[in-house]
C-alpha cells in the first residue's frame, strides 16, 4: 500500500493547503479518494492507477513525467479536462522542500520513458522533413473528423463564440484572402500548405494561381487527391518542398501566406526564412505570416512534453523577434492582428472533436498516440487562455519604389467576399 490511510489526507492536504482553482479530487488505484473542497462538486477527478503516477504528481512533478503518465494511462482524467492545467501549473509551482516532506511519508519510484526526433543538426533541412513527418505524418483518417470539413489545422476565426469549427475555418480562409486581396489569375503561394485547404480555398473562390508547398508526404499526397476530386487542377497544386528550396521563381508571387509554419523555422533561420519569402514575392506584393508566439515573460522551454512527443524542435520565438527579422530583410509591417481567443476556441473544439470520436479514432492510431493529441490540443487551450503564447496575424508588404499599392483603409476585408459566379465570369 502507498503509505498508510492516516498518511494519505495529510500529505495530500499539506501539499495543497493554499491551492485556490477549480476544485478537484484524487482517486487512486484501491478506490481511496481526496477531494480539495469538501463545499464543491469537483471539476474533475485525477484517477491514479499507480505508485508511480502518485510519485510523478507529488514528489519531482514535472511536465515530462505527468504526460507520459498520462500518456501511459497510469494517470487519467475524468470530467473536465481543461481544469486540470491549473491543478498542474500549482504543483509544477510547489517548493521542493514541501514535495519532499510530502515524498517522505509516501514514497514510490517512478519509471519514464524517452522519446526524440535527433535527425541531423537543428532546424537542418534532413532533421525538419523528420519532425514534420513526427507530426503530421498520421493518417488523414485520424484527424478529419476533429478538425472538420476543410481539414484545416490551424486557429479559425469565430465571429460568434457559437459558430461551428466548420464555419469558423471557412471564415478564417476568408479573412486571409481578404487581407490578402487576392484576385482571379495572381499567383500565390501557400507556405506549409497542410492538407490544402487555402490552396482550394484561394483558387476555388478568387480565381487565383495557388500554389502550396509542405513537408510531410502524407500532406500532400492528400491535398493533391483533393484538388483532383475538386476539379481545380488547372489553377492549383501541392508540391512536397522545403521552403528553403524557393528560389528565383519567374514569374515572382503576387501573394504569399504561411499558415502555422513560421513555428517550424527557429530563431537562427528566422531571417533567412522573411529574405527567401520577399525574393520570391513581386514588388508591391504582400505575405500574410499567421503563427503562434510567446509572450515575453514566458521563457523559451527547452525539454517538455510539445517538444518531445508532440513538435519535435519547436522553439517559440516572440512577436517582437518575428517582427524584427521581417523588416531587417526589407519587409513593411502594415498590420498585425493578435487571435489568441480565437485559438483557444479552436482547440476546444478540437478536444471536444477528439473526446466525441475516439472510438473512431482509435481504429487509426494507437492509444497512446491518441493520448498524446487530447492531451496537447487541451493543454494548448490552457496556455493560449492564460495568455502565455498568442497567435498573430501579421501583413507584411514589399513596397514598389515606395508604393505598397494598398487602400488607405482596411473597409474592404470585412466586406462580402466575391461571388463564385463573379469568378467563373472573369476567368471565362
Amino acid at each position: 500500500m502507498f503509505g498508510s490511510l492516516q498518511q494519505r489526507s495529510p500529505a495530500l492536504d499539506a501539499l495543497f493547503h493554499d491551492y485556490q482553482g477549480p476544485s478537484f479530487a484524487i482517486r487512486l488505484w484501491d478506490g481511496w479518494q481526496w477531494q480539495s473542497s469538501s463545499q464543491m462538486h469537483p471539476a474533475c477527478t485525477l484517477v491514479l492507477e499507480t505508485p508511480g503516477a502518485l510519485e510523478a504528481l507529488i514528489s519531482e512533478p514535472n511536465e515530462i513525467a505527468l504526460a507520459e503518465a498520462f500518456i501511459r494511462r497510469e494517470l487519467d482524467i475524468e470530467g473536465d479536462i481543461f481544469s486540470v492545467f491549473a491543478i498542474a501549473d500549482y504543483v509544477l509551482q510547489r517548493p521542493q522542500s514541501l514535495r519532499q516532506r510530502v515524498r517522505e511519508k509516501i514514497v514510490r519510484a517512478i519509471f519514464s520513458v524517452r522519446r526524440r526526433v535527433t535527425h541531423g543538426s537543428l532546424h537542418s533541412p534532413r532533421r525538419d522533413r523528420s519532425s514534420i513527418a513526427h507530426h503530421y505524418d498520421q493518417p488523414v483518417e485520424f484527424f478529419q473528423p476533429w478538425l472538420g470539413k476543410t481539414l484545416a489545422y490551424s486557429c479559425a476565426y469565430f465571429r460568434s463564440a457559437d459558430d461551428t469549427i466548420d464555419i469558423a475555418q471557412e471564415q478564417k480562409l476568408a479573412l486571409v484572402c481578404s487581407k490578402l486581396r487576392l484576385q482571379p489569375y495572381e499567383r500565390f503561394l501557400d507556405i506549409g500548405c497542410g492538407w490544402g485547404s487555402l490552396v482550394l480555398h484561394a483558387a476555388g473562390k478568387h480565381g487565383a494561381q495557388a500554389r502550396g508547398i509542405t513537408l510531410s508526404r502524407e500532406q500532400a499526397r492528400h491535398a493533391q487527391r483533393r484538388i483532383e476530386q475538386s476539379n481545380l487542377g488547372d489553377l492549383c497544386a501541392v508540391e512536397l518542398r522545403d521552403y528553403r528550396e524557393l528560389q528565383d521563381q519567374n514569374p515572382p508571387f503576387d501573394k504569399i501566406a504561411s499558415i502555422g509554419m513560421v513555428e517550424h523555422v527557429g530563431l537562427k533561420n528566422l531571417r533567412r526564412y522573411f529574405r527567401i519569402a520577399h525574393s520570391v514575392l513581386k514588388p508591391g506584393g504582400v505575405f500574410l505570416n499567421h503563427g503562434i508566439a510567446r509572450a515575453p515573460a514566458s521563457p523559451p522551454r527547452k525539454d517538455s512534453f510539445i517538444d518531445r512527443y508532440v513538435f519535435p524542435d519547436a522553439r517559440l520565438v516572440t512577436l517582437t523577434q518575428v517582427i524584427q527579422a521581417a523588416e531587417s530583410e526589407r519587409f513593411e509591417v502594415r498590420d498585425v492582428e493578435n487571435l489568441r481567443e480565437h485559438y483557444e476556441l479552436t482547440l476546444r473544439h478540437w478536444v471536444d472533436g477528439l473526446q466525441r470520436n475516439a472510438a473512431t479514432l482509435l481504429q487509426h492510431v494507437s492509444d497512446a498516440t491518441y493520448r498524446v493529441w487530447l492531451l496537447y490540443t487541451a493543454g494548448s487551450a490552457a496556455a493560449f487562455h492564460r495568455g502565455d503564447i498568442a497567435i498573430y496575424q501579421t501583413l507584411l508588404s514589399r513596397p514598389d519604389r515606395g508604393s505598397s499599392r494598398l487602400p488607405l483603409t482596411r473597409d474592404d476585408w470585412y466586406a462580402p467576399a466575391m461571388c463564385e459566379e463573379n469568378i467563373e465570369v472573369s476567368r471565362r
